[in-house]
């Protein structure tokens, strides 16, 4: 290994990091009221015009709009289960309707096996959406077939705000990790030559994109090169690393044959569209006063490179 890297070849460092999605759900009139109606302590199923109960609500059964809304008896019968570090999960055939239900089996979970019955479990906290209905526990409760009509409904819950989180450890393997060890040792970008068709690969990988082949032999790269394509972006959406209006581009560094995904700047944003074109030479700016993190980041952007291409 160069002095001062981290990566060696028979190594699998990882990435961690959480993915976060945040987004709003429009729940529709039938799953609204599902969700409302939870807070009175009532499981609301949608009816269709052939007597089939399915819950939670549906708007439509099998194609055709639900004829009405129903309560469901907070008792069933599992029909299907597993366990996961977090607990026990089954699918559950409430007394009265014709599909299942998936939620969470709580306490003791021993006797959990198809057919067991059980009853509902409620929070005893207001307000927690879908887990206002805590889940269920195992128990003899009697089988009811009293499914009702929906007689009062409390206002549906038109949107539901939802925040998916997923935390992950991303492998990023011997190559991309020489690619990393490279920025913050040296600040020197790196790729990998394909023996095959000759091009310089950035970031390296362990194949050709065209070729196929293997790659093996590292090479560096020139942190200039060229605008291959740019677009100006005045949105704001989640994830972004920078704040609008920004430019952001594909360039082709001097001596690669891939292009880099990156930020252009250093200039008066309002003056982009004049300023830049397509096979305009650029060259790095790497960020100062902070120690480098090795990722592409290091790079603070790209500035153009006046009076030439």
């Amino acid at each position: 290994m160069t002095s001062g890297l981290q990566t060696s070849i028979d190594e699998a460092p990882a990435y961690e990091t959480t993915l976060t999605m945040p987004y709003t759900l429009t729940t529709g009139r039938a799953a609204g009221t599902f969700l409302a109606e939870l807070a009175q302590h009532r499981i609301v199923g949608s009816r269709s015009a052939g007597g089939k109960v399915v819950v939670p609500a549906q708007d439509y059964i099998d194609g055709e709009e639900a004829a009405e809304l129903v309560v469901v008896p907070g008792t069933g019968t599992v029909t299907a289960w597993t366990r996961t570090a977090s607990g026990a999960l089954a699918t559950i055939r409430l007394d009265g309707a014709d599909t299942d239900l998936v939620h969470r089996v709580l306490g003791d979970t021993g006797g959990l096996a198809n057919g067991a019955r059980v009853k509902a479990v409620w929070s005893s906290e207001p307000d927690q959406g879908f887990l206002t209905l805590a889940g269920f526990e195992l128990g003899d409760a009697p089988v009811a077939d009293a499914v009702t009509p929906l007689d009062s409904t409390a206002e549906p819950i038109s949107m539901l705000p939802y925040r998916l989180e997923l935390d992950y450890r991303h492998a990023y393997g011997p190559y991309y990790g020489r690619m990393f060890d490279e920025l913050a040792a040296h600040r020197r970008i790196v790729g990998v030559k394909c023996p095959s068709c000759q091009n310089v690969l950035v970031p390296p990988r362990g194949n050709c994109d065209a070729c196929f082949v293997p790659t093996a032999q590292v090479v560096d790269v020139a942190d200039t090169g060229i605008l291959k394509a740019f677009s100006v972006i005045h949105l704001e959406f989640e994830g972004q690393t920078r704040t609008p209006p920004y430019v952001y581009a594909e360039i082709t560094l001097d001596g690669s044959g891939t292009r880099l995904i990156h930020n252009v700047g250093g200039f008066d944003i309002d003056e982009a569209g004049e300023l830049l074109h397509i096979g305009m030479p650029v060259r790095a700016v790497w960020k100062e006063g902070v120690p480098p993190r090795g990722a592409l980041a290091d790079i603070d952007y790209f500035e153009p490179i006046l009076g030439e291409g």
